[in-house]
C-alpha cells in the first residue's frame, strides 16, 4: 500500500531494552538516508500515531491534497515543515476503494469522532482522566448553558474531592462565577438513578461484558500474531541479506550469518511463548467464566463500588448511558434542580442538597433560627438543642447530617443568644461605657466571626481592653465612624493589608529629586 504519510503500520515486536514499551513499534517510509524509501522499524510517536489515525488511507481511501505548503511557516534546515491541514472539502482527489483497506470506512468516521471528542475543548466532553468526578465533560450550567468545568481540592485526610465550576463568564469578562457547588454529592445523585436504571438490563449487561471480554482476549491474541508475524518478516530479511552478500567477503558474511541465526532463533522462541499463552488464556471464555461475569452483573452496585473498579471504568459506563447533566442551583442556597437527558433522549428531573458555607443560605435557616432561639429561651443548654434539632430533621450547612453541640453553640452566637453562663459573668461585671460593645454583640453586628474579631484585638486593629474576671473578657471600644471603618476593613480582600503594607514602603523608599518633585524616568534610591 502507498500512501502520502510517513507511518504505514503498526506492529509487536519484543522491547529493545528493559523497561520499553512492550513491543509497540511502527514501520514507516524513510525519507532520507541510506534507507530512504525502506520500511524501518521505530519507536513509535505522537505525530506518528495520530497520523496513522486520521489517514484515510488505512480505511481504502485513496486522497490527495490534504495539505497545502505555506512558505511563512517553514523552518530553516527542515525541509518538510510548513504543510497545513486542510478540511476534506478541499482535497483535490478522493477516491475510496481503491487501497487495501486495514479498517472499514464506519470505523474509521468513529474513530476521527473520538479524537474529536477527546480534546480538551469546551465544545467537547474530552477524553477521560483518572480523577475522581464521575461527571467531568457531561455537567452543563443551567442558568448560561455553558459547560462546567472541575476543581480539586484536597480536604485533611489528604482525598481529591471534585467541584463543578461555570466560569466561562468570569474567563471572558472578569466578575463572579456563575455558579459553583461541590462534585461528591452531584455523582452522588446521578451514580443512584444511574444504577437504578440499569437494574433490569442486568442480563443484557451481563451478556455485553461477556462480548467485551471474549472481545479483549481477541485483540491480545491479534497482538501475539503480529509479533510472530514481525519475527518472521525479520528473520526472512536476515535470510535475503545473507543471500545477497558476497562469497568473498567473509566477515560480513559471517555477521549475517549470525544475524539470521538469532533471528530464526527469535522467531522459535516467541513461538513457543504463544503456545504457552494460548494455553493458560483459551481464547473462547469457558462456562464458569460466562457464570461469573453473570453473577457480577446481577448486583451491579457492588461491582460499582468494587476496588478493581477505576474511576475511569465508572465514567466510560456514565457516558454510553448519559448524555448531558444541567445543574441549577436555587439562589443561593443549598437546593440544587438536576435534569439528567439519557442517550436516547429520555429526561429525568430532580433535586439534591449541596454543602453550602454559611448557615444563612439555608432555605430554611429562619425555621432555624426561630426554633433555635425559642429552645435557647427555654433554657435548654446546647447539648439537648442539638439533639431536638436533630430529631426534628435540620441539618447543618457542612458536609454532615446532624448538628454537633459546637454547631449548635457557634448558631447561637450568630443569633446573639447568651449562654447562661455568659449572662452571669455580665451580670457580674461593671457596666460598660458608652461606644463599648462585648465581641459578641460587636461580632454579630459586623456580621462577621467571632475570631477573626479576636485576631483583630491581637494585631491592634481594634482598641479593646481586658477585664479583670476570671475569663479575662474583652471589652472593645467603637463608636459609629470606627464601626463604619471596621465594615470597610471587613469588605477588603485576603491579602489586602500585606499588600499595603509593601506599597507604603515602596513610596516612602522613594527619594524626591533635586526640583522637589517625584519622577518615573528618575532611578529611586534607598
Amino acid at each position: 500500500m502507498t500512501c502520502s504519510t510517513r507511518a504505514r503500520t503498526l506492529r509487536c515486536r519484543p522491547p529493545p531494552r528493559p523497561g520499553g514499551v512492550l513491543g509497540i513499534q511502527m514501520g514507516v517510509r524513510a525519507r532520507e538516508g541510506p534507507e530512504r524509501g525502506e520500511l524501518v522499524w521505530r519507536r513509535p510517536s505522537r505525530a506518528g500515531v495520530q497520523n496513522m489515525l486520521r489517514h484515510p488511507a488505512y480505511a481504502g481511501v485513496y486522497v490527495y491534497g490534504r495539505s497545502r505548503l505555506v512558505p511563512r511557516r517553514r523552518r530553516p534546515g527542515r525541509p518538510f515543515t510548513g504543510r497545513v491541514r486542510q478540511p476534506r472539502e478541499e482535497w483535490l482527489v478522493y477516491l475510496p476503494g481503491v487501497l487495501p483497506a486495514y479498517i472499514g470506512m464506519e470505523r474509521h468516521e468513529r474513530n476521527l469522532a473520538r479524537i474529536e471528542a477527546n480534546r480538551a475543548r469546551s465544545q467537547s466532553m474530552g477524553a477521560l482522566r483518572d480523577g475522581p468526578a464521575l461527571l467531568a465533560g457531561l455537567v452543563f450550567c443551567g442558568r448560561c448553558g455553558t459547560r462546567m468545568v472541575v476543581h480539586y481540592q484536597r480536604d485533611q485526610n489528604g482525598r481529591l474531592r471534585p467541584g463543578y465550576d461555570c466560569c466561562r463568564v468570569k474567563a471572558d469578562y472578569g466578575g463572579e462565577l456563575c455558579q459553583q457547588l461541590s462534585g461528591t454529592c452531584v455523582d452522588r445523585f446521578v451514580t443512584h438513578l444511574l444504577l437504578a436504571a440499569m437494574t433490569p438490563a442486568a442480563l443484557e449487561v451481563s451478556l455485553q461484558a461477556a462480548e467485551q471480554a471474549q472481545h479483549r482476549r481477541e485483540q491480545v491474541d491479534r497482538i501475539w500474531r503480529q509479533r510472530l508475524e514481525r519475527a518472521g518478516y525479520a528473520a526472512d530479511r536476515a535470510r535475503r541479506q545473507y543471500q545477497l552478500a558476497e562469497p568473498e567477503i567473509r566477515l560480513v558474511v559471517r555477521e549475517l550469518e549470525k544475524n539470521w541465526e538469532n533471528a530464526l532463533a527469535h522467531r522459535q522462541q516467541l513461538g513457543d511463548e504463544y503456545d504457552r499463552f494460548t494455553v493458560a488464556q483459551p481464547r473462547i471464555l469457558t462456562a464458569t467464566e460466562r457464570e461469573q461475569i453473570q453473577v457480577l452483573a446481577d448486583d451491579l452496585p457492588a461491582v460499582w463500588q468494587a476496588p478493581t473498579t477505576t474511576d475511569a471504568d465508572r465514567k466510560q459506563l456514565i457516558r454510553h448511558l448519559i448524555e448531558k447533566v444541567c445543574l441549577t442551583v436555587i439562589g443561593d442556597s443549598e437546593r440544587v434542580t438536576v435534569r439528567i437527558t439519557w442517550e436516547g433522549g429520555h429526561r429525568t428531573d430532580g433535586e439534591l442538597v449541596r454543602p453550602v458555607a454559611r448557615l444563612d443560605q439555608l432555605s430554611y435557616f429562619p425555621q432555624l433560627a426561630a426554633r433555635a432561639r425559642e429552645l435557647a429561651a427555654s433554657g435548654q443548654r446546647a447539648p439537648a438543642i442539638a439533639r431536638i434539632l436533630n430529631q426534628e430533621g435540620f441539618r447543618p450547612p457542612k458536609r454532615r447530617d446532624h448538628f454537633g453541640v459546637q454547631g449548635v453553640r457557634k448558631l447561637l452566637q450568630e443569633l446573639g443568644c447568651v449562654s447562661l453562663q455568659e449572662q452571669a459573668l455580665r451580670r457580674s461585671a461593671p457596666p460598660l461605657g458608652p461606644d463599648e460593645w462585648w465581641p459578641t454583640d460587636l461580632a454579630r453586628t459586623l456580621a462577621m466571626p467571632q475570631v477573626t474579631l479576636f485576631g483583630w484585638i491581637k494585631r491592634g486593629v481594634v482598641t479593646a481592653r481586658q477585664l479583670g474576671d476570671r475569663r479575662r473578657s474583652w471589652v472593645i471600644r467603637a463608636d459609629a465612624a470606627e464601626i463604619e471603618r471596621l465594615r470597610l476593613l471587613r469588605r477588603q480582600p485576603h491579602g489586602h493589608g500585606a499588600r499595603q503594607a509593601w506599597l507604603d514602603h515602596q513610596q516612602a523608599a522613594i527619594i524626591p529629586n533635586k526640583e522637589g518633585t517625584r519622577r518615573d524616568d528618575v532611578e529611586a534610591r534607598l
